[in-house]
């Protein structure tokens, strides 16, 4: 008697589906709406790589790690934390270049219990559009 075996082939999801149920999950902020809330004490987090930064300038006052670093910096129990990683309840605004990679970031982050977590619409480069304050690197 032979064993039959699952051919079950796994499902597949594009990245524009995958982008979209990733920010279903959260409510996204404008460039506005960052720069209050990091009034108010949340962090942002400029995931940039150094390319970007030297070419377009950062964010006054955000916190500088690069994506591949992200989810170790930000865990607040991890032993490579950031300083400012105080918590979980902690509100982090996670910015791209164009609000990309900043929405999947923040569903890594999510995983991690960072349950505030959020990205900004549009990257750095709405911030830069919407007059918002941007230093020279």
């Amino acid at each position: 008697m032979s064993e039959s075996r699952s051919t079950d082939t796994p499902v597949t999801v594009g990245i524009d589906e995958l982008l979209e149920r990733v920010r279903a999950g959260y409510d996204r902020i404008d460039p506005r709406e960052a720069a209050a809330a990091a009034e108010a004490g949340a962090l942002l987090v400029d995931i940039r790589y150094a390319a970007l930064r030297d070419r377009d300038g950062l964010i006054p006052g955000a916190l500088v790690v690069e994506r591949n670093e992200l989810e170790w910096r930000l865990d607040p129990q991890g032993s490579h934390r950031a300083p400012e990683a105080v918590g979980h309840d902690l509100q982090v605004v996670v910015i791209c270049n164009e609000g990309y990679a900043s929405s999947l970031a923040v569903a890594s982050l999510r995983q991690l219990g960072l349950h505030r977590a959020t990205d900004l619409i549009g990257g750095f480069q709405a911030w830069r559009a919407a007059g918002l304050p941007v230093s020279a690197t």
